[in-house]
């Protein structure tokens, strides 16, 4: 049986993908390890191969050590935690040196003693070619900011990023942040980015809906499920097909409910309650939570098996504090959109103020500021002009 191995690969030419790989040692790669029989697939970022690690299953991993998008050893750690067993071997393949080999066995055994022969024959090689001009380093590109969102910090450039990445893929995304960070709003930009951006999408609140109600709110069910049931309904995963589910707050779902949205993920099947058909429904999950997963893996309160499957393309959103340079053309923005609802002259913010700001907390976050920002448009009413003491922090 052959080997199956994936790559992934840094991007050097967004125009050709016939020459993404540098140099002709990858190409020499990919042809010796066909020939020793080992099927190969090529992914073109970290987040490509997180996301072909979702429809298929792999003998071996080969990352390139300097990956276009993530850093390739957040990549292994992403990989070893749905598959802890799974080789996860780095290369430069500028060079085709082999850097990092593990423990392995079976049939990654092949693909080890290829890449080791290879690397050495990559070497030796080197030794009689001309030395050859460093190209100059590309520079960094500027990243759009997501739609609706405001601030060009380095955690939030990086947070664009990301997201700019993972709206291309259906890949299933978790968004992880404090209370008041905007995992909706990067929710609702991922999903616009996306190919699925003018098809419908649902958002439940995990944490707003009684657990007695969440079935039939996501799943749906049919005309006599129950008391008071007396015409049928489709559910929000239902009522999804085609576009994006938003599940916010997912780490409180019960027990109960985790193992039937499991089930969804891994069959991409629907069955409503009191009813014995069952649909197909094609949806792309995106999952929210304040909470910490893996404490609550830890304690019995989540599954595993549903984290794995919900944290394929994990984004971390950073709290105000992580970002100070954002805080004053947040305010900016919070005061413009006042003024322009009430439909009154743009009122400035005191110099003062900026100072009075970049000194609080802000533990409620950007959420926090925006209603210190409305309190303080309130309490000047006609003043053009908000001061410090119209704010009133709690």
């Amino acid at each position: 049986m052959a080997t199956s191995l994936l790559f992934a690969r840094e991007e050097y030419s967004r125009r050709n993908p016939a020459l993404l790989v540098s140099g002709s040692h990858p190409q020499l790669l990919c042809k010796t390890l066909e020939a020793q029989q080992c099927l190969t697939e090529a992914a073109w970022s970290g987040a490509d191969a997180l996301a072909r690690m979702e429809q298929k299953r792999f003998d071996v991993v080969l990352l390139d050590s300097k990956l276009p998008d993530l850093d390739a050893e957040e990549v292994r750690q992403l990989i070893k935690l749905h598959q802890p067993d799974l080789p996860v071997l780095f290369l430069d393949f500028a060079t085709g040196k082999l850097l990092s080999a593990e423990p392995v066995s079976g049939p990654a055994q092949q693909v080890l003693q290829v890449l080791q022969q290879t690397s050495s024959d990559a070497a030796l090689e080197a030794t009689h070619e001309p030395e050859l001009e460093t190209p100059a380093p590309r520079p960094d590109p500027i990243v759009e900011p997501l739609p609706s969102m405001v601030g060009f910090s380095p955690a939030m450039t990086e947070l664009y990023r990301l997201a700019r990445k993972v709206a291309r893929r259906d890949a299933t995304v978790l968004l992880q942040g404090e209370s008041g960070t905007g995992k909706e709003l990067v929710a609702q930009a991922i999903h616009q980015l996306s190919a699925r951006g003018k098809s419908p999408l649902v958002t439940i609140n995990c944490a707003a809906i009684p657990e007695a109600l969440l079935e039939s709110e996501l799943f749906g069910y049919a005309r006599g499920a129950f008391t008071g049931a007396v015409q049928s309904k489709l559910g929000r995963i239902h009522a999804a097909h085609g576009g994006t589910l938003f599940l916010d707050e997912v780490g409180d779902l019960p027990l109960s409910m985790q193992a039937k949205l499991l089930r969804f993920l891994q069959e991409g099947e629907v069955q409503r309650l009191g009813s014995v058909d069952i649909f197909r429904v094609d949806v792309r999950v995106i999952a929210a939570t304040n909470a910490d997963l893996r404490e609550r893996i830890k304690r019995g309160e989540f599954r595993q098996d549903l984290y794995y499957r919900l944290s394929v393309f994990p984004i971390q959103i950073p709290t105000l504090k992580d970002r100070p340079q954002d805080i004053l053309p947040l305010a900016e923005h919070f005061l413009t959109q006042l003024c322009r609802r009430a439909k009154m002259p743009l009122k400035m913010l005191h110099p003062s103020v900026h100072t009075f700001l970049q000194q609080q907390a802000w533990p409620g976050n950007v959420r926090e500021l925006q209603h210190a920002v409305e309190r303080a448009f309130i309490l000047a009413d006609e003043d053009p002009t908000l001061r410090p003491e119209y704010f009133t922090l709690q």
